[in-house]
C-alpha cells in the first residue's frame, strides 16, 4: 500500500491517501482531487482509485490480525486486560467494517459529483476506524507485553524448584 500510495504525496497532499481520508467537506476533497488531476504525466486521481480497491484486499488481513492478537492475549489475562482485549477484538472487527464503508465513501468521491454526505460519512469513518486500530495496536502492545512478561517470570520460578 505504501508503494502505491507513494505518488499521491505532494506538497498540497503530504498525507497521500490519508488527505482525501480526512477531507471531511466538498472543499477539502475537492482541492485533493484537483491537486491530484493537476499533473499531466501521471493520473493521481487513477491511483488513488488503484490504491482504494487494493485497500479491500488489506483490510481483510489487518482486521483479522488484531482481532486475533487481542483475543489471544485477552485469553491470557485477567482483570481488565482481559475485558478490554475482548472488547477491542470486536473493535477490530467494526474497524474493518469502517474502513470498507470508508473505501465506499472515496471511491464515490473520487468518482464524483463529490457530496457533503459522503465526504462527512468518509471522515467519520476513517476516524473511527482509526481509533479503533491505534487502540487494538497499542493494547497488542501493552497488554502483549504484559502476557509475555508473565510467562518467563512463571518458567523462570519454574526453573527454581526443579
Amino acid at each position: 500500500m505504501a508503494k502505491t500510495g507513494a505518488t499521491l504525496k505532494t506538497p498540497a497532499t503530504p498525507g497521500g491517501i490519508l488527505t482525501l481520508e480526512f477531507a471531511y467537506d466538498v472543499p477539502k476533497a475537492t482541492s485533493v482531487i484537483n491537486t491530484w488531476t493537476g499533473f499531466p504525466s501521471f493520473d493521481h486521481k487513477f491511483a488513488a482509485v488503484i490504491n482504494t480497491r487494493l485497500d479491500f484486499i488489506f483490510i481483510f488481513f489487518y482486521a483479522l490480525l488484531l482481532y486475533d492478537s487481542c483475543k489471544l492475549i485477552a485469553a491470557n489475562s485477567n482483570g481488565s486486560f482481559h475485558a478490554i482485549g475482548n472488547f477491542l477484538a470486536k473493535g477490530a472487527l467494526a474497524a474493518g467494517g469502517f474502513d470498507i464503508l470508508e473505501n465506499f465513501g472515496m471511491l464515490m468521491t473520487l468518482h464524483g459529483p463529490i457530496s457533503d454526505n459522503y465526504t462527512l460519512l468518509t471522515f467519520i469513518f476513517s476516524f473511527s476506524k482509526w481509533l479503533l486500530v491505534i487502540a487494538a495496536a497499542l493494547y497488542t502492545l501493552i497488554a502483549g507485553a504484559q502476557v509475555l512478561y508473565k510467562k518467563a517470570n512463571m518458567r523462570s520460578l519454574a526453573n527454581l524448584y526443579i
